[in-house]
């Protein structure tokens, strides 16, 4: 396993360079220039000189890359053109609000995904199975941005002043105090990388509920998530039900399945020790592969609910010609997939012990 695990980190470097490479190529060769979308009219000859001079902009850029690459290396992301901030402090600050929502939208596909699936494939051609696979298919062929502006109008509009009123928009509600985790716990002179960790965790907005036992805080951060959880995890959780129902009936017309169900076992211990567990293999390759869906589904997502996550970052400086942030926001969504595929592969061997890693 840990033979396994190394293999994989080290065969991550050379994919996370060459994406490295290509977005910094890509983001100077689209249309448009970052000195007039940041100054837009006042962006005279003599401005935008001082300007590109300033970001490094007028080397060749080989040499561009070379100095962004030792920066990186040395963790440092650059500073922001559209915001004049160092990048890192802006991912730290809006990289919780889609973690959150990323997290949370992913628990809502796969437990839902799962039980649909489940329930389709154990009744299978009834009028279950058909109400749950035109759920499915409504759902993978409805866009985010138009089910986003529905849940809204219909939560916030229709229903509101009712008890199942949502809000359209925001992380929280007016009003709502947010203590920040170093205040609580006395670590006011915590400073560097933990202090860093403890004010991402602070930012969080449910965990920070969670940690401070604040419910208010809790309940209404869960509120605000609610309606942009659903909306980018609609057509995920579609695609896991279907996938769930389609293994799972393979799975159950198997021969070790009619052996459990010859020797006696009731159904249900049939279905959900002897089936699922073999037919969620390919539904936890669509689960980690999803999590793209969710970080792309963030960009609408976060613009229609305003969100001031990653997505809605990663709008705003493509708008502004922002390479310093659009790089840094590819290198950590990089390094996420990353991450979740190899937690994928080393959960087969959890899944099915006949699969050896190493």
């Amino acid at each position: 396993m840990t033979r396994f695990i190394v293999r994989r980190l080290l065969s991550s470097i050379p994919v996370l360079i060459g994406i490295i490479v290509l977005v910094f190529v890509l983001v100077r060769i689209i249309p448009g220039e970052p000195c007039t979308a940041a100054y837009g009219e006042k962006a005279t000859p003599v401005i935008c000189a001082a300007f590109t001079q300033r970001y490094g902009l007028d080397k060749p850029l080989p040499q561009q890359f070379v100095i962004y690459a030792g920066s990186l290396v040395q963790g440092d992301f650059g500073n922001s053109i559209r915001y004049g901030r160092p990048v890192a402090d802006i991912l730290l600050e809006r990289l919780p609000v889609t973690v959150e929502l990323t997290v949370v939208a992913l628990l809502f596909a796969t437990v839902v995904g799962v039980l649909l699936g489940l329930v389709s494939a154990t009744r299978r051609n009834s009028p279950v199975d058909a109400g749950t696979m035109v759920i499915a298919n409504l759902g993978v062929s409805t866009p985010v941005f138009v089910l986003g502006l529905l849940l809204a109008f219909v939560f916030a509009v229709l229903l509101k002043n009712t008890p199942f009123a949502l809000p359209p928009s925001g992380r929280l509600t007016p009003g709502v105090e947010v203590v920040p985790l170093a205040t609580v716990w006395g670590l006011t002179g915590l400073s560097g990388p933990p202090r860093a960790i403890l004010d991402f965790i602070s930012n969080m907005y449910v965990l920070n509920g969670l940690l401070t036992l604040n419910f208010s805080l809790l309940g209404d951060a869960l509120r605000h998530l609610l309606l942009p959880a659903v909306a980018v995890g609609t057509i995920p959780l579609a695609i896991v039900a279907r996938m769930t129902r389609s293994s799972l009936l393979e799975v159950l017309g198997l021969d070790y399945v009619r052996t459990a169900r010859a020797k006696g076992l009731k159904e249900r211990s049939v279905v959900v020790r002897h089936g699922m567990r073999n037919a969620l293999l390919p539904v936890v390759t669509v689960i980690g592969l999803s999590l793209g869906g969710f970080l792309s589904g963030a960009v609408l997502t976060e613009t229609i609910f305003n969100l001031t996550g990653m997505g809605k970052t990663l709008f705003e400086s493509i708008q502004s010609r922002d390479y310093i942030v659009i790089q840094g926001v590819t290198v950590v969504v990089a390094l996420i997939y990353l991450v979740v595929n190899l937690i994928v592969d080393i959960s087969y061997a959890f899944l099915d012990p006949r699969i050896r890693l190493s």
